[in-house]
């Protein structure tokens, strides 16, 4: 076995005793099959008010530019499926990676400690570690070492287990054996497109400024009256696309108990939370992604969210085989 090789398995399997359920490997180089597509979506405005979309161009395709002479990017995979939801069936839902601490706090504990270990065993590396908070486009890694494909929805589907999982990366300076794609196997299925309420998605592209998680987390102004209507119950983000996809039947819970519904998250009905005050939100949301939003986008969300229709999965038959 080679060097790298060695070094690639010492790599996975500490990734596995941190937690990460699944680990895969790139070579650090320039993405240039998504180079246009990207500057596509930017140029017909589907990033909406998320400005910071579009800086950093050139370090989003090219991980050398974020860590100079990176020759590996290490993708990792951790698991976030709750299947429990709010008990009281008009109360606001809000996406299941919110209903605990905040993943970067509690992903990026574990990547600086997978990458001093590294460390440790090997020697001198130099890397940055990232969890959805730099310009790094993480599902393009995450295809290319074969931990999945991007779906329709275009999350990260993973052929194991699902979707329900927070991406990560590790860019180091230490040559690894990088893996291959794998097939994509959403097939003929458009579920995901066809129960997205704000036809926000398109075969594998979305479009950010008409998503329900666009408009009840990012924007910052009223939300637009039109598209109301259409949130179901949907205070924070939405899990639609998601919950309709037939590959998360296969989706485990996860066993972080630091992601687990805090305070009685999912026991509030409407009324606690139209009367959550600012200091008791702050209290109960310290360490939460709700805090993203801050208290009175989440009260303006409220006064305009009235339905409490929610989308629910059906048994419809697939066909799961690569599309050709």
């Amino acid at each position: 076995m080679s060097l790298s090789a060695q070094h690639s398995a010492l790599v996975k399997a500490t990734a596995q005793r941190l937690g990460f359920q699944f680990c895969g490997i790139s070579e650090a180089t320039f993405l240039e099959e998504e180079a246009p597509r990207l500057e596509s979506w930017l140029k017909r405005g589907m990033h909406g008010q998320m400005d910071y979309m579009a800086r950093h161009f050139d370090k989003r395709l090219d991980p050398r530019l974020l860590v100079p002479g990176a020759r590996s990017v290490v993708s990792l995979l951790y698991n976030y499926h709750h299947p429990d939801q709010a008990i009281n069936t008009d109360a606001p839902r809000i996406s299941r990676y919110a209903y605990g601490e905040d993943y970067h706090l509690v992903i990026k504990e574990k990547l600086f400690e997978l990458l001093d270990s590294l460390r440790e065993q090997i020697g001198d590396i130099n890397g940055r570690v990232f969890v959805d908070s730099a310009p790094v486009l993480e599902k393009a890694w995450a295809t290319k070492s074969g931990l999945g494909w991007v779906g329709k929805h275009s999350n990260l589907i993973n052929k194991q287990q699902g979707s329900w999982f927070f991406l990560a990366e590790l860019i180091i300076d230490l040559p690894l054996q990088a893996d291959g794609p794998i097939a994509d196997y959403c097939g003929t299925c458009t579920r995901c497109i066809d129960a997205c309420p704000t036809e926000a998605i398109t075969a594998y592209e979305v479009d950010g400024s008409k998503c329900i998680s666009y408009f009840t987390i990012e924007l910052k102004e009223a939300l637009p009256a039109a598209m109301t209507e259409k949130f179901g119950n949907w205070l924070f983000g939405c899990d639609i696309c998601q919950e309709v996809c037939p590959w998360n039947r296969f989706a485990s819970k996860h066993n972080e108990s630091r992601f687990l519904p805090t305070n009685n998250l999912l026991d509030m009905t409407l009324n606690d939370w139209r009367e959550m005050t600012e200091d008791v939100f702050n209290q109960r949301f310290k360490k939460s992604p709700l805090q993203r939003t801050g208290f009175q986008k989440l009260q303006a969300n409220l006064d305009q969210i009235f339905s409490s229709a929610a989308v629910q999965p059906t048994d419809d038959p697939f066909r799961l085989t690569p599309k050709p």
